[in-house]
């Protein structure tokens, strides 16, 4: 993947595959820290330990119709290029949280990309999930909530 908004447009539709009704999606950028980090949390069906285990594996997918699960195990290069870090947690029942980091000062680092257009395209393209986006950067905070903007 090219950059990381389409890291972010592919673990929340893993989201929406596993059924998750609300996604929150934060970034947050912190220049001084020279960190970027990224949380796309669900409340979908979740993983149990064991599928936790493998979920970064490239080889490891419970998608019958594929052989290949790419979508975590990129995100997890894309980090490691960076010098970062990425965490999966997971249970049954109670959905999943990604959290990755980055050091954006790292040559390796990808470019943020269009997160703005990518998070229009989810809310289009799904419009019975309620999603949640904050995005801080620079001492300033964008906000946005679906439950906020439908009256629910």
């Amino acid at each position: 993947m090219e950059d990381l908004s389409l890291h972010i447009l592919d673990i929340a539709e893993n989201s929406i595959s596993s059924s998750a009704g609300r996604i929150e999606i934060r970034i947050e950028e912190d220049p001084a820290k020279d960190l970027l980090s990224i949380e796309i949390k669900d409340n979908g069906k979740g993983m149990d330990e064991q599928t936790v285990q493998k979920a970064l594996d490239p080889f490891f997918t419970t998608k019958p119709t594929r052989k290949v699960g790419l979508g975590l195990s990129l995100l997890a290069q894309a980090t490691r290029e960076s010098d970062g870090t990425i965490e999966l947690d997971s249970r049954p029942g109670r959905g999943t949280t990604v959290r990755a980091t980055f050091r954006t000062s790292h040559p390796d680092c990808k470019p943020m990309g269009d997160v703005y257009e990518t998070l229009r395209a989810l809310v289009a393209g799904h419009p019975e999930i309620d999603f949640l986006f904050e995005h801080k950067t620079n001492g300033s905070v964008y906000h946005f909530d679906t439950r906020e903007t439908d009256g629910k």
